[in-house]
């Protein structure tokens, strides 16, 4: 039950939707500075649903514009770069500033902020020029300058692009850094390769004949795993690469994948087994089968790794048409994780809503495969008719594309209230990013989209539900 007094919360005046949604809905506009950050945090500039890459790249282009200030735009970029690793839009927000911010004593600094690894400094160029062409203005050259005087010889070789159109070297010709030992080498090429075990694969690739050169990179992935050279996450990610190269060594590849120790050690999240999960269905890949029970048990291991919310919580998953795809299996996920870590009830809404019980015995893959879905329409007011219990805490899981039944759910949602007397915290996730709120947004904690942090922002916006502009807002941009 909240702790808090419910009686300011209910007395507000209902507020009307003030825009439509891409379905076509009554839904709520989010501020600019909240739609920015979502949509840095959760796209990686791919066609969606309801939204081509060009109309999230244009989007993102108008609101830079519509918060009127830059230089929250540029902390939303290396916030978004930083601390929840998104590459593409970052380039993007770089690139833009860098056209259309001028003598702005900051810019320089947050060019060399922005960068995190030497491709950024490449990538970023890249963006610039292929959309404006030269010259290249002064602030840019030079944060990006100083951004490239940190790196050593191992991170120079380990991202100079030699196959690229653009390259490395390219981008220190252009921008001309001060020179350092490391960068000298590059330009020199005399820059070793970098001894990771990404470059034994890649010398491995090179030697001799074709069929030596395979047989040789048969043999490094199989020496990788034998000799547990790959960390968790890279193990993960190259489950394809090694069942193709040395599927004689899936024995200790999935003791390794089912190391209940080594699983809770990397804090890795359910959520982030699902691109190894889905290789495995797409293809006749020898010894899948063992390495999907492998998996099957490491998911259940990091259920170790999601914090317990009390209270009583209810998960709204949309099972509606557009969700299909990896929102989908996402949203299941995710739904089957708090429900078997947490004791949460579910609730599955398309055209209406109805509670769905999971065998929670099973796998956390088999109870996420299990939800069912509709393929209907998205009623958001379904979810608040059919709740038949108080709760802590709501947490709605869709792409906030409502249509049904008046769309935005603002007297559904006090009427709930009222007949429970509660006032929960609402956790609305957006899991496309498409930009609209189907409630007023101070009454919600609102991520338009989704992270591999989301049970952190979940506990951060538990606390404060404008966390993530506040987060923003204290990255330091110095200048």
């Amino acid at each position: 039950m909240a702790k808090f007094s419910i009686l300011p919360f209910l007395s507000r005046k209902t507020t009307v939707p003030n825009t439509v949604n891409y379905a076509g809905g009554r839904a709520f506009t989010q501020t600019a500075k909240l739609e920015l950050v979502s949509i840095l945090l959760t796209t990686f500039l791919e066609d969606e649903f309801y939204r081509t890459e060009h109309q999230t790249t244009a989007r993102i282009r108008e609101l830079i514009t519509k918060v009127r200030d830059p230089r929250f735009v540029a902390q939303a970029a290396i916030y978004a770069r930083h601390t929840h690793g998104m590459r593409s839009v970052s380039h993007l927000v770089a690139g833009e500033l860098a056209k259309s911010i001028k003598g702005a004593p900051w810019t320089k600094r947050f060019y060399a902020q922005v960068v995190r690894r030497p491709d950024d400094v490449v990538e970023i160029l890249g963006y610039y020029l292929a959309v404006y062409g030269r010259p290249v203005p002064n602030a840019l050259k030079k944060g990006l300058g100083v951004a490239l005087g940190r790196f050593d010889e191992h991170q120079l070789a380990k991202y100079r692009r030699d196959h690229s159109t653009f390259k490395l070297v390219d981008a220190v010709n252009l921008v001309r850094p001060r020179a350092t030992p490391a960068l000298s080498k590059l330009i020199r090429g005399e820059l070793a390769p970098a001894q990771t075990w990404e470059t034994k694969l890649t010398q491995a690739g090179v030697a001799g004949t074709a069929e030596q050169a395979a047989a040789a990179k048969s043999q490094a992935w199989a020496d990788l795993v034998r000799e547990g050279k790959l960390g968790y996450l890279a193990l993960l990610r190259n489950v394809r690469n090694i069942l193709t190269h040395a599927p004689e060594v899936v024995s200790e590849l999935c003791t390794q994948l089912a190391d209940e120790p080594a699983v809770r050690r990397s804090l890795v999240f359910p959520f982030q087994f699902l691109t190894t999960v889905e290789v495995l269905k797409q293809g006749n890949l020898r010894g899948a089968d063992r390495v999907m029970d492998a998996l099957n048990q490491a998911i259940d291991y990091s259920l170790a790794n999601v914090p317990k919310f009390e209270g009583h919580t209810l998960i709204a998953l949309d099972s509606s048409g557009s969700m299909a795809g990896r929102p989908q299996t996402i949203g299941s996920l995710f739904a089957a994780v708090l429900v078997k870590a947490g004791g949460a009830d579910l609730m599955v809404f398309s055209d209406d809503a109805r509670y769905v019980t999971i065998n929670r015995r099973d796998t956390t893959l088999t109870a996420a495969n299990s939800i069912p879905f509709a393929a209907g329409g998205t009623n958001f007011n379904a979810i608040f008719e059919r709740a038949n219990r108080a709760y802590d805490r709501i947490v709605i899981l869709s792409d906030m594309q409502g249509w049904i039944g008046g769309g935005a759910p603002v007297k559904p949602f006090a009427a709930y209230q009222k007949r429970y007397q509660v006032a929960p915290r609402v956790f609305s996730f957006d899991l496309k990013g498409n930009g609209t709120l189907q409630f007023p947004q101070e009454r919600v904690f609102c991520l338009a989209g989704w992270s591999d942090r989301v049970f952190e922002i979940m506990q951060k916006l538990d606390r404060d539900p404008e966390a993530l502009v506040r987060e923003v807002e204290a990255v330091p941009l110095e200048g």
